[in-house]
């Protein structure tokens, strides 16, 4: 319990600065370094030929961001494909399959890390240096962008005169910022240093951080019958920090961070852990300052906080403390190092972050502790991704002010813009999506067992597949590992349910905002629905439990709850 304790408050007392600075750089005003950071972004604003002092609207914006996504996709498919004949595989490493470098292109792409390979086996360096970490530095960053536009929409107003261009849509003449300056200026001021820091702390802690070749090792039990074994080595400690901070989770090795090499002691572990809360905690401190209503940062810092500790409380109880939890059989998959107490936490806090890193295999949690994870990815707004969790929390705060209004028989508007027909379907277009590309895709999968994959048998294997697809949605990237998912069907099946939890969470958000900051604003009464309030802060976690736990119960009730009671009742 104290270890639990201190890591939820180191994460939010390192955050709270962190968060300040970081609105700092996401305005774009002056700041001290200006002078070494403008050394490297000038230079980066030339090769792609754009001038950041100027503004887009939220469809420049989203085109920016699209182009920048298609660019980087076809240059790293190329690299998994020719990593043989690239420098740094001093292992030899061949080619990915097509298949697997579309799904691990995808999947980097859209900051999910889901692995249907294992990467000390399958990538090179190079793959692994370029592809991979460059991925995991720039896509969170990518995310972060568009909720800071999304924010800039919300509490933004229409320019008026001659610079408002009256011929152009309201909603085209709201300045969201510049997506390649958001881009740049996050990844050199704030991403990449923070990189470099946990990094070198990482490899104080024995994290490998080589280009070397690794070593051959004789084991020391013969009836293994291996006569040596390779040590893969490389520079590990790199990417550690990039997937832990950028709420990436693909693991350098196959076993992620439960094995020794990317995880070797407590003080990794916990840095680790930090590691994963600290961004998406401060994207939440960030939004006070960034938009100077500290109530509003301050309501979503309280729902977030609240739902972080009722799943850290009910994984950690199930996993190691309730009766479930005696069988000495449920240590399978879990690193002795860390006990299920350990195990429990990394599983909540993962799944709570779109992070998907592990600690220990979710696939060997009991069967309710293993739902818990499942739930944390079906909201994704329990501190979430880095932006994309702010942005999915700005879709329930936008439902809850609907459905508020119409409780209390007003009409439904949020800072003093009405909530109307075509932002609402907008909204709906979200809600439907979830369900129906989740269901869909376990539905077939399950009922086809030749593409299957499960290596267990009845309502585990039904956890087993729900939660691929879950996982995948959620851009988070854990998995229940055993699923047979180096297959063609899964690699193009998870690579479609990546672009879909991706791109219309990030983008239909802004333009919703754009259209409301187009309407004219009416002014404050005492009849205006106050969204600060405790009162309004239950209603929304109300609606998120509805919205996520509740259209997914058959789900969870043929998985993990017959999983559970298959067990206890015998």
């Amino acid at each position: 319990m104290t270890e639990i304790l201190l890591i939820l408050l180191a994460s939010i007392v390192l955050a709270f600065p962190l968060g300040l600075y970081l609105a700092r750089v996401m305005r774009g005003g002056p700041m001290h370094g200006d002078a070494l950071f403008g050394w490297i972004e000038k230079p980066l604003y030339r090769v792609l030929g754009v001038n950041p002092a100027r503004g887009m609207s939220w469809r420049g914006y989203v085109g920016a961001f699209v182009l920048s996504n298609v660019v980087i996709a076809v240059l790293v498919q190329a690299v998994f494909m020719t990593q043989a004949w690239l420098p740094f595989n001093p292992d030899q490493i061949p080619n990915m399959r097509w298949d697997t470098a579309l799904h691990t292109m995808v999947s980097f792409l859209t900051n999910t890390n889901q692995q249907h390979y294992s990467g000390q086996a399958q990538l090179s360096y190079f793959a692994q240096m370029t592809a991979i970490t460059g991925l995991q530095v720039v896509t969170p960053m990518m995310g972060l962008a568009l909720v800071v536009a999304t924010l800039r929409a919300l509490f933004g107003t229409v320019p008026e005169g001659d610079a408002a261009e009256p011929a152009l849509p309201a909603d085209r003449r709201i300045d969201v910022g510049n997506y390649y300056a958001d881009v740049v200026r996050s990844c050199v001021r704030f991403m990449l240093p923070l990189c470099l820091l946990w990094a070198v702390l990482l490899t104080s802690q024995g994290v490998p951080s080589t280009l070397a070749g690794g070593p051959t090792a004789t084991p020391i039990d013969a009836a293994a019958g291996m006569d040596a074994q390779k040590l893969p080595l490389g520079p590990v400690a790199a990417m550690v920090a990039a997937k832990q901070l950028g709420a990436n989770g693909g693991g350098w090795y196959g076993p992620n961070s439960s094995i020794p090499l990317e995880n070797p002691t407590p003080l990794s572990n916990a840095l680790e852990l930090i590691g994963i809360l600290l961004i998406p905690v401060a994207v939440v401190f960030m939004l006070g300052a960034f938009t100077g209503r500290k109530r509003l940062a301050a309501l979503v810092f309280g729902c977030m906080l609240a739902m972080s500790s009722v799943s850290i409380a009910a994984t950690v109880w199930l996993e190691g403390h309730s009766a479930a939890a005696a069988s000495p059989l449920l240590m399978e998959g879990k690193e002795v190092r860390f006990g299920a107490d350990g195990t429990g936490l990394w599983a909540a806090i993962t799944t709570q972050v779109s992070n998907g890193s592990v600690n220990g295999m979710h696939d060997s949690l009991s069967p309710l502790a293993g739902a818990v994870p499942m739930v944390n990815m079906l909201i994704n707004a329990i501190w979430g991704g880095i932006g994309c969790g702010l942005q999915q929390f700005i879709v329930y705060l936008l439902l809850g002010v609907f459905l508020a209004g119409l409780m209390t028989g007003r009409t439904p508007e949020l800072l003093g813009r009405k909530l109307e027909t075509p932002q609402v379907k907008l909204l709906a277009l979200l809600v439907l999506l979830q369900p129906i590309t989740i269901l869909a895709f376990t539905a077939i999968t399950l009922a086809i067992p030749s593409i299957t994959g499960t290596s267990n048998p009845a309502f585990h294997g039904v956890s087993q597949v729900f939660y691929e697809y879950v996982s995948a949605f959620a851009n988070n990237g854990s998995g229940f590992e055993g699923l047979g998912d180096a297959t063609p069907w899964w690699n193009l099946s998870c690579t479609l349910v990546l672009l879909l939890g991706r791109y219309p969470v990030l983008v239909i958000p802004l333009i919703v905002c754009a259209q409301l900051a187009a309407k004219r604003r009416a002014p404050e009464s005492a009849g205006t629905l106050q969204i600060e309030t405790p009162t309004f802060a239950l209603t929304l976690i109300a609606l998120i439990v509805i919205l996520t736990v509740l259209q997914f119960m058959p789900a969870l009730v043929l998985g993990p709850v017959a999983d559970h009671l298959s067990l206890t009742l015998r």
